[in-house]
């Protein structure tokens, strides 16, 4: 099979190589889409090698379709779609046992150190089935929006973190592809009021269009005095933080009303400080959280939320890609190109 294979910083290969057959207790899969992330050109670059194998098939956002079913395997047909959660937790260190598994500090990730997404069929390894790693989507469901639970149940573990009332007003900073999400979820928990704010206007539009009541331009307008001005002076509820610019964390903590929560949902520069006023936090009472990877539950629920409709991630694909070219998908994300970008096997 055709697969791509992460050779060493900057080098990323198409090649040839077996295609994997189901052992016991394993299922291999047809790849039905991979969906590309920043995260894919930080591995590309070799900023990011923290648990990245060399000579894995990258790809961590993916789906597929059955092919090959292994002795032992129950609860799966031939054919069948279902969506693969990239982290495989250990399930047996102090994390995992606490109800923190996304925190995992024995994972081991699809398309860092397992064989990923990149290439026309995946093995599943008996722990990642056993772990339960492996969703069925529902009938009809679309591949390359299955692909998307994966952002979309990392976003929901956001939203457990800061919460989402009917009636919150709901500042998201960044419109990338994750604030896009955020701005989604907000809608769906029943925000009156969804804030985006955002460097460059292309992506103002679709937000506007998957749930945003106002949007600015961060270099038109001061944005605390903006969300201040829609709130009546009192700040939003909540701020999400979905893009890694170190001088906008302080912009969130004034941009809430006392009480409020602020979450630092994005990855920002490792080795470099945000100054920020802690005395935001104290006098204001703030409540400021992070946001980081998913658990089970919120993958179930995220293949879920997107098969049955309630969030439709299908508008933020853009620009299909062949397998052949996904170098070029990957360069085409890190440029800040296209929203989601499918990489699709032909």
């Amino acid at each position: 099979m055709r697969a791509a294979v992460l050779v060493g910083p900057g080098q990323l290969e198409m090649r040839d190589v077996p295609t994997p057959k189901a052992g016991p207790g394993e299922l291999v899969l047809k790849v039905g889409a991979n969906t590309v992330c920043g995260t894919d050109g930080r591995i590309l670059r070799g900023e990011k090698t923290a648990g990245v194998r060399p000579g894995v098939i990258m790809g961590h956002e993916f789906s597929g379709y059955v092919h090959e079913i292994g002795a032992g395997v129950e609860g799966f047909d031939e054919g069948q779609l279902v969506g693969v959660m990239p982290t495989v937790p250990c399930l047996r260190c102090y994390y995992c046992e606490n109800h923190l598994e996304h925190m995992c500090v024995d994972a081991k990730l699809f398309g860092y150190w397992i064989d990923g997404g990149l290439a026309e069929y995946v093995l599943v390894n008996e722990a990642a089935i056993q772990r339960g790693a492996i969703v069925p989507a529902l009938p009809g469901s679309n591949p390359a929006e299955i692909a998307l639970a994966e952002p979309l149940g990392c976003v929901l573990n956001g939203v457990d973190n800061y919460q989402v009332h009917i009636g919150d007003s709901v500042l998201i900073v960044g419109a990338g592809p994750i604030g896009l999400l955020h701005t989604m979820v907000a809608k769906q928990k029943g925000a009156s009021q969804i804030i985006v704010v955002n460097r460059s206007p292309e992506r103002l539009e679709i937000a506007k269009q998957v749930g945003a009541t106002h949007t600015a331009l961060t270099g038109d307008v001061n944005v605390p005095e903006f969300v201040k001005d829609l709130t009546g002076g009192l700040g939003a509820n909540v701020a999400v933080q979905c893009i890694g610019a170190l001088d906008l964390f302080q912009t969130a903590l004034l941009s809430v009303r006392n009480g409020g929560r602020v979450n630092a949902f994005a990855g920002f520069p490792k080795g470099q400080m945000a100054s920020i006023d802690p005395n935001l936090i104290h006098y204001n009472e703030l409540t400021v959280t992070g946001g980081s990877n998913m658990g089970r539950n919120n993958y179930r629920k995220a293949v879920q939320l997107i098969g049955d409709g309630t969030i439709n991630v299908g508008a933020l694909l853009t620009e299909p890609f062949k397998l052949e070219d996904a170098a070029a998908a990957i360069e085409h994300v890190s440029a800040g190109k296209g929203i989601k970008t499918a990489v699709v096997p032909s």
